[in-house]
């Protein structure tokens, strides 16, 4: 664990991983250059409340979430390049209808379809990764990687929309569109290049060794599902009734579910509940001021995450996590106690918090990945999807809590939730698990 980041270990990356990391630095760039303004778009065109708003972006979150459960652990049986063209797809139409509906009705019904390409994309690419990465160090290293640039895209895309001019603008989602259009036709070339690479390995193994031994390792390789069955999720899937049984009886995988929906309800806060606040109090200089706290939260994710990770690379993922839980709880203390006029203190609250998010997030992913047995990935990562559930009620929550005790009595309570997301990440390795050995053998038997 000590040499995760390292030149030698990103040499090992595939052409697939490359292509990857680019297309989600070119669609969370473009993405994030509209998307954020699209509550503004709201209220200009609607003259619609923050409570209505919100009620269809939380209801949009919601149905996401339930949709990308489904369609990621039906990536472990159809396979994971068809869902993503799929979801590619649906992201192009999706957001080419927001450049042009003018409708409260057709923005409902759009923004749900692009929160459920968006909620179908990102644990299929987690998903993905684990299938064309076998290596657990340079598979980790993978996923920081993606969280690092998808950071990147979300620091520059709504500079380079201010500075284009773009902001607000509603035909700017065209953007977006073309920008995954793109990313699918990387793709496709990028999946067609990894099944060629996997169709001469096997021949040029038995050229260079040029003994039996080797020829006949090579000439059962071939006889095994490669890396192609593998990111098509065909051979080793599971049927649907096995799935659910085996995600019901992971009782790990339920309590770390919970644990995480509570830490999404906590960070969230500071995208919705926040911002709220902090306007309702009249804090001077309010737009400086949160324009200030989000490229402050990039800033320190994009300087800081692989640092952080060279530095924790011997601590277990779960030491980790409860280190990034503390910084986590006393970033909302300082939220709770810091004076309204103090602008540099919330500044500094934020780069608490965004330590805690640079340590907690891709960590989290990484985890999923060393839990999820092989042929499950797809389903597994489509359950952690379900973390979206706290980000999804947080505006709701928030706002309640803000409504009825203010904003310090907000941040204290999540600094306690935040006390119970540690206690459960301390008893997960008491919580039972299935038997992945015993069901293959039973799978095997056709039992």
């Amino acid at each position: 664990m000590s040499n995760v980041v390292s030149v030698k270990r990103f040499k090992q990356f595939p052409q697939l991983m490359w292509i990857l990391l680019f297309g989600s630095f070119i669609t969370r760039g473009s993405y994030y250059m509209v998307w954020p303004f699209l509550a503004v778009m709201l209220y200009e065109k609607f003259a619609l409340s923050a409570t209505h708003v919100g009620l269809i972006l939380s209801s949009a979150a919601v149905i996401a979430v339930l949709v990308s459960f489904v369609g990621s652990a039906l990536s472990d049986r159809i396979g994971r390049h068809q869902l993503m063209y799929a979801s590619g797809i649906l992201y192009i139409i999706s957001f080419s209808l927001l450049a042009q509906v003018s409708t409260i009705a057709g923005y409902a019904l759009v923004i749900t379809l692009c929160s459920i390409a968006t909620a179908l994309w990102r644990p299929l690419t987690s998903a993905l990764i684990g299938d064309i990465i076998d290596d657990k160090a340079t598979r980790e290293l993978a996923m920081q990687s993606l969280y690092f640039v998808v950071n990147v895209g979300c620091a520059v895309g709504p500079m380079l929309g201010l500075w284009m001019g773009l902001t607000g603008e509603q035909s700017s989602f065209y953007i977006t569109a073309v920008a995954f259009a793109f990313l699918l036709a990387l793709l496709w070339w990028g999946f067609h290049q990894h099944r060629k690479i996997e169709k001469i390995e096997p021949v040029i193994a038995k050229v260079t060794e040029n003994n039996e031994d080797t020829a006949s390792l090579a000439t059962q390789s071939q006889s095994q599902p490669s890396s192609k069955t593998k990111v098509k999720g065909k051979g080793q899937a599971a049927a649907g009734n096995q799935i659910i049984k085996v995600l019901i009886a992971d009782k790990l995988l339920q309590c770390l579910i919970f644990a995480n929906i509570l830490c999404m309800f906590i960070y969230a806060q500071m995208d919705s509940s926040l911002i709220q606040y902090l306007t309702r109090a009249k804090v001077p200089d309010v737009l400086e001021l949160i324009s200030a706290m989000i490229f402050t939260n990039a800033l320190v994710i994009i300087s800081t995450q692989f640092l952080l990770l060279k530095l924790m690379a011997n601590l277990s993922l779960i030491s980790r996590i409860q280190i990034g839980l503390v910084l986590l709880m006393c970033s909302q203390i300082w939220l709770a106690v810091n004076p309204l006029t103090l602008f540099w203190g919330w500044i500094g609250a934020i780069v608490v918090m965004s330590l805690a998010e640079t340590i907690l997030f891709p960590t989290m992913n990484v985890h999923i990945d060393r839990l999820a047995p092989d042929h499950l990935r797809g389903a597994y990562f489509g359950a952690a999807s379900f973390y979206e559930f706290g980000y999804a009620i947080a505006p709701l929550g928030g706002g309640i809590i803000l409504d009825n005790l203010g904003g310090p009595w907000l941040f204290f309570i999540a600094a306690a939730l935040t006390l119970i997301v540690m206690y459960l990440y301390s008893i997960l390795d008491k919580m039972p698990r299935p038997d992945f050995v015993e069901l293959d053998k039973l799978k095997e038997q056709g039992i």
